[in-house]
């Protein structure tokens, strides 16, 4: 038998890589993080982590147990549910960024509504600057948004990192770029994160560069990419089918990290929700956290070099 808890600890380990960080989300102390791993690595008799001073990676049997922690902690929330013997009802408004759209988000949003048939959820994809926008002016429950490492009060406004991943330039295998020539970019239009970051970028390191396709749409970017037309900063936990991480010898500067976070929203008036309906976006929340790892994957797409 093992320990739900223990699991659920190795479920946030695995999807923040780090114990520092999976400490905050689940408000524990790190060293208690520490030994709920350890405790589950001896009940198994298997090292589930790789770690030293820098870094913290799955082992091969660490990646066998996430299939086995998922299901048994989604077998003890079906439990836990029919035998409560409440019902989450209400309106959830629920946003998501334009990149999660091709993940396997859809798999989790559709197990949440087997689960909780009352609750109407509804669905806005966006940018996750206007999401967010949303989400303060009160239209929004919930959202899972990109933002920038370290900006913004998350905490204050019920905001929990589901995975820190690295921004990675993207195109076709067949993109060759010219040194001597402006940096063919195509972006989402302002105030994007991943647009922003790589103009930041590009400005700093004194590479010129021009954009060559602009789009709201995350499968308009791909075609672009894709027809050659230019290259995109984009999460490499989420690389579409189709594109590949530019090697090393593209030249091109770091993108260093972003997050991907759930923050909540706060409702007031007559719509505000109260009592199982009032539950239904934390419910939401705890799905997306606890299958977190099934948004992404170590590096689809990439080559080498």
């Amino acid at each position: 038998m093992f320990d739900p808890t223990q699991l659920r600890t190795f479920l946030t380990v695995s999807q923040t890589l780090s114990f520092t960080q999976a400490a905050q989300r689940l408000g524990l102390r790190q060293s208690t993080v520490s030994q709920q791993v350890r405790r589950l690595e001896e009940a198994t008799g298997r090292q589930l982590f790789a770690r030293d001073t820098h870094s913290v990676t799955l082992t091969e049997d660490g990646e066998a147990m996430l299939g086995f922690a998922r299901t048994i902690l989604e077998a003890n929330e079906r439990a836990a549910h029919w035998f409560a013997g409440t019902r989450l009802r209400g309106r959830l408004r629920f946003g998501a960024s334009e990149d999660f759209v091709l993940t396997r988000l859809p798999e989790i949003l559709a197990a949440f509504r087997r689960d909780h048939p009352e609750v109407d959820l509804e669905l806005t994809v966006d940018l996750s600057g206007p999401l967010q926008e949303q989400l303060a002016a009160g239209r929004l429950d919930l959202v899972l948004v990109k933002r920038h490492p370290g900006r913004g009060p998350a905490d204050a406004r019920g905001g929990r990192l589901v995975w820190r991943d690295r921004l990675v330039w993207i195109g076709s295998e067949r993109t060759r770029l010219d040194a001597h020539r402006p940096v063919p970019l195509v972006v989402f239009p302002p105030p994007a994160v991943t647009r922003a970051r790589a103009l930041e970028v590009l400005e700093r390191h004194g590479r010129p560069w021009r954009v060559t396709c602009t789009s709201g749409s995350l499968s308009g970017l791909v075609a672009a990419a894709g027809a050659g037309l230019g290259v995109m900063a984009h999460a490499e936990g989420m690389i579409p089918p189709g594109l590949v991480r530019l090697p090393a010898r593209a030249g091109l500067p770091d993108l260093g990290e972003v997050d991907i976070v759930l923050l909540h929203g706060t409702r007031t008036g007559p719509t505000a929700p109260s009592g199982a309906s009032g539950g239904a976006a934390e419910a939401l929340a705890d799905a997306i956290l606890a299958a977190g790892d099934r948004l992404y994957s170590s590096a689809p797409g990439t080559t080498p070099g």
